[in-house]
């Protein structure tokens, strides 16, 4: 199916998929480049004493998929829901496509949303659910089954009009619902954490056919959700919130590889922090003495720095500061080790190792070894 003619029609937000008719608290965040397709200022949101958002600025490219990520309570969905008009927000601007839509009604705005809960109709067949909101703006019964037709073949659903929800899995639903979403030819996608309610199995199936499907159609696409894997594998450049603002945003790698804050080094994948100071340029923690990159001194929080360190880019070798096995976990392709080098009242240092190492069999708990750390790879933050 050729990426769909965009018309000009209206619906009810009932159908899921909408059609219009016609000081700084937050951070700015460019969600890559080209042509600016969605752009939030400074939108600001408050529940009675709560700020859920505070001053968030976001500019998402034509053609996009954009994964905002944070843990619970950090404003995410209620951006999600500002975009969509489903809460209105207390400050700021939302323009879609140039038009200014900040105080228009859901079925004034140009969107398809699907939600977790799939919100499937269940009363209502699979064909009918899909064609609702074609239903509704009145498009002809043989145009409507031919769209319905395509939509579903589309998600891989052919030939399951006439089956019910509650006869397919859940994986199958939320196929049901993205087309439903698709069905108006919406300009913006909108996908309120949709994966969550499935199976693992199934969540990696149906992210890996929802990426190649919004590549194909090249609809504007923000997701929502809390899965790191699922933000850090779908998103051409994710956007990470915490207590109402950005924290920061950028390509996956660029999130993993260089955190701009403690929170980002903390939030993203896994890593060990170390406590400890500066002084010459060398970073001290009990036995580690590591020099640090340009910039770190030791002017600000007296000396005291955080720095973080990936377990994949630690080593078990036969020199490097001497621990003892505390841990160890298998992760398939991994070992992940926790060895204890005498940080005073710290953790101790996650290390991953190939699993098919036949040098791993003595590493049991309690087992001697000793860690190689390499300076390059600790990122530093200040004040710890």
């Amino acid at each position: 199916m050729d990426p769909p003619v965009r018309r000009q029609v209206r619906s009810s937000v009932i159908g899921m998929t909408t059609r219009p008719s016609g000081p700084d608290t937050g951070a700015h965040v460019v969600a890559g480049e080209g042509e600016v397709f969605l752009s939030l200022s400074q939108i600001t949101k408050r529940f009675g004493r709560f700020t859920a958002l505070a001053g968030v600025d976001l500019e998402v490219p034509r053609g996009a998929l954009v994964a905002i990520l944070g843990p619970s309570g950090c404003g995410k969905s209620t951006l999600l829901r500002v975009v969509a008009g489903l809460e209105s927000q207390d400050g700021g601007r939302v323009v879609q496509a140039g038009r200014d839509i900040s105080r228009l009604p859901p079925e004034a705005r140009d969107f398809g949303i699907v939600f977790q809960s799939y919100a499937l109709f269940p009363n209502l067949s699979i064909g009918d659910n899909v064609g609702y909101g074609l239903a509704n703006r009145g498009i002809a019964l043989p145009e409507r089954r031919r769209r319905v037709a395509d939509l579903l073949a589309l998600v891989g659903l052919q030939g399951a009009e006439a089956k019910y929800p509650a006869q397919m899995s859940g994986g199958q639903q939320q196929r049901v619902a993205l087309a439903r979403a698709l069905a108006l030819e919406p300009g913006l996608l909108l996908l309120d954490e949709p994966l969550s309610a499935l199976d693992a199995q199934v969540r990696l199936h149906l992210r890996q056919e929802i990426r190649a499907l919004q590549r194909r159609l090249g609809i504007t696409t923000i997701l929502v959700t809390h899965d790191q894997e699922e933000a850090m594998t779908m998103g051409d450049l994710v956007v990470v919130m915490n207590k109402g603002v950005v924290e920061q945003s950028g390509a996956p790698d660029t999130l993993y590889n260089h955190p701009s804050t403690a929170f980002i080094a903390e939030f993203i994948g896994t890593s060990t922090a170390i406590r400890g100071v500066v002084r010459d340029g060398v970073f001290k923690a009990g036995p580690i003495s590591l020099p640090t990159e340009r910039g770190i001194e030791p002017a600000l929080a007296n000396g005291r720095w955080l720095a973080r360190v990936r377990p994949e880019h630690c080593v078990l070798a036969d020199s490097g500061y001497a621990g003892q096995v505390v841990s160890r976990e298998f992760l398939g392709p991994v070992v992940r080790f926790a060895i204890d080098i005498g940080l005073p009242d710290q953790a101790p240092i996650l290390v991953d190792h190939p699993a098919g190492d036949p040098r791993l069999v003595p590493l049991v708990i309690g087992a001697n070894v000793a860690v190689e750390i390499p300076a390059q790879s600790l990122r530093f933050f200040a004040g710890a």
